[in-house]
């Protein structure tokens, strides 16, 4: 393992961290990000630093964490039965915006490094991570502009990664039980080590990097649009599905549970901070309710 660079990584994910923290209060002239720093004994420590009852961002977290254990949790190994039994490092940041005004998109993204380890064998190593927006109406110039931005810190790395990774995007944030999408996608990574460490890196930094450039624009383009008390409710009705992703199918979430190492206050801070779940609802015709799930939360290409 001696070419994976963990010092580097944590110092980029903590550079990131506050970054993103400081541009989206750029946009809010009303609350600012608490910080909360916490370190357990054993098992690891982090940042977590949220906002909430703006007047742009109605909650919002952006969380780092460092944890250890001498075994990997099931989530993990799951699809990675040899590793059982490995102890383990994990190091990333994880991040949730849920935007007070509905015609602007929930943001999610996150970056990490894993690396399993055992006595007298060879390390494994990997990263991951990506970003997804969950929109509640929608607008062909966001989702365009969304996924231009992610092609864009893709391109110089491979032909293939915008797609390969958009796809793979696509598959993860499904609700197998609702048969949807859980928005309009964005990059999906996982067990990504295939470029070597310092390449590798250098990617998921690319990508890390363009988050900003992809969502303050929706922001500033949307948080100002007048709305009513039903578009209100439909947000809360669309966050009741983000939360059933989380609980049900989100990795890190059952990782942070499963692992008995994290913050829980933290691990659940993806939770928007009002949902709701009607029995057998059923949007109006032709509404733009109706347009969000026949044409926005369907698989496509936009560029």
């Amino acid at each position: 393992m001696s070419d994976v660079n963990t010092d580097k990584v944590k110092k980029f994910l903590l550079d990131l961290q506050l970054n993103i923290c400081e541009s989206l209060e750029v946009l809010e002239p009303e609350a600012k990000f608490h910080t909360d720093k916490w370190d357990r004994d054993e098992g690891g420590s982090g940042i977590s630093r949220v906002i909430s009852d703006g007047s742009v961002f109605e909650k919002g977290g952006v969380l780092f964490s460092h944890v250890f254990g001498s075994a990997m949790p099931a989530s993990a190994t799951a699809a990675r039965p040899e590793l059982a039994g490995r102890a383990f490092e994990a190091m990333g940041i994880s991040l949730v915006i849920h935007p007070l005004n509905p015609f602007v998109p929930t943001s999610h993204a996150n970056f990490r490094l894993f690396v399993a380890t055992k006595e007298n064998e060879e390390s494994v190593w990997w990263f991951g991570g990506g970003y997804d927006l969950t929109p509640y109406y929608g607008f062909d110039e966001d989702c365009i502009h969304w996924h231009r931005e992610a092609k864009k810190a893709c391109a110089s790395f491979g032909s293939d990664y915008y797609q390969r990774f958009k796809k793979q995007c696509d598959d993860y944030f499904y609700l197998k039980h609702r048969g949807e999408t859980r928005g309009i996608g964005g990059l999906f990574i996982d067990d990504f080590n295939e470029l070597g460490f310092g390449k590798s890196f250098e990617f998921v930094q690319s990508v890390a990097s363009s988050y900003l450039s992809a969502y303050l624009p929706l922001v500033e383009r949307r948080h100002g649009i007048d709305y009513t008390e039903r578009n209100k409710e439909f947000q809360e009705y669309r966050r009741g599905r983000y939360a059933e992703f989380n609980l049900v199918y989100d990795r890190g979430t059952i990782f942070g549970l499963q692992s008995g190492v994290g913050r829980i206050e933290s691990i659940l801070m993806s939770l928007p901070p009002v949902a709701r779940w009607i029995y057998d609802w059923k949007p109006e015709a032709g509404s733009e309710e109706e347009k969000l799930a026949n044409y926005y939360l369907q698989h496509k290409n936009w560029i």
